[in-house]
């Protein structure tokens, strides 16, 4: 049994940030990192089935902004490197949550240098650029918006609505860290914002190429397909009901049904293999007992 989780869990870690290393969660001894271990971003951030489906979801809900779409399409290298941005992404997430103060700011100065670089034109002569205070606002809100509506659905649905308005107070320091303004900081303002930011939201030919492409990405492994498959349904099924329409991957009831279902089946053989996330191994840092 212990081959089988360790198996598992080599799996699972291969898709995480802790693939790219660079990142050692274990020290300095002590280090809280910008958030601490009492943080509701500590809870929220935990989980990696959880987090995979909210972060499945909120890349399709970022790309139906004409500036977010066009960012990955003139400067990203997706179409032949999934797995790589589900890294790298990852990798982000983790370490600001959950590494040390030094390797938190060292992601946050990489990615505003990478920002940039990415300027360009849409289409129709618009200018985008990746440092835009707004654009980086939207891609921020639509990322932990995706979070938290599936640590609710997936992990603790009793998570009181304080510490949900606390989470999106907290995270907002890393929007805010990357250039991002007026940044929604509880339940209220995010769905006030995600409402205003409709009417500026599209779907076009690049929009649909894009989840496709996403739909279509293959499995890192044999065992991982059927999971990523169910993960990629899931996350589908996590988009706000309006944006679902837009991309044209409206599920019936039914389809819901079954989704939430064998997601609840299957994450618990992953919760009980994961011993070494990012989660674990900074709660080791702080002296903390391991996780049950």
């Amino acid at each position: 049994m212990e081959a089988v989780r360790r198996h598992i869990e080599r799996q699972v870690l291969s898709l995480t940030g802790l693939a790219l290393g660079g990142v050692d969660f274990e020290s300095p001894k002590g280090d809280p990192g910008l958030f601490g271990p009492d943080s509701t971003c500590w809870k929220v951030h935990g989980d990696f089935s959880s987090m995979l489906i909210g972060g499945i979801s909120a890349l399709l809900l970022q790309m139906l902004h004409p500036a977010a779409l066009g960012g990955v399409w003139d400067h990203s290298n997706f179409r032949d490197d999934m797995l790589g941005r589900l890294r790298r992404t990852g990798q982000f997430i983790s370490a600001t949550t959950y590494g040390s103060v030094a390797d938190a700011e060292k992601l946050i100065a990489r990615v505003r240098h990478i920002h940039e670089s990415v300027t360009g034109h849409l289409p129709d002569g618009t200018p985008y650029a990746a440092s835009d205070p707004e654009l980086l606002t939207w891609v921020h809100v639509a990322e932990v918006s995706c979070f938290l509506k599936s640590h609710l659905r997936y992990l603790n649905p009793e998570l009181p609505g304080s510490e949900q308005d606390r989470y999106y107070d907290e995270i907002a320091l890393i929007a805010e860290r990357l250039g991002a303004r007026n940044v929604p900081r509880s339940r209220q303002a995010v769905a006030d914002y995600l409402e205003r930011m409709r009417p500026q939201l599209r779907y076009d030919a690049r929009t649909r190429e894009v989840v496709e492409i996403l739909l279509a990405a293959p499995a890192p492994s044999s065992l991982a397909k059927p999971f990523g498959a169910l993960m990629m349904r899931a996350g589908i099924d996590l988009l706000p009901d309006w944006a679902a329409d837009m991309l044209g991957l409206s599920l019936h009831p039914l389809q819901r049904q079954l989704i939430r279902a064998s997601v609840k089946r299957s994450v618990p053989l992953l919760r009980w293999a994961v011993r070494n996330g990012s989660l674990h191994r900074a709660r080791r840092r702080m002296g903390l007992p391991p996780l049950r």
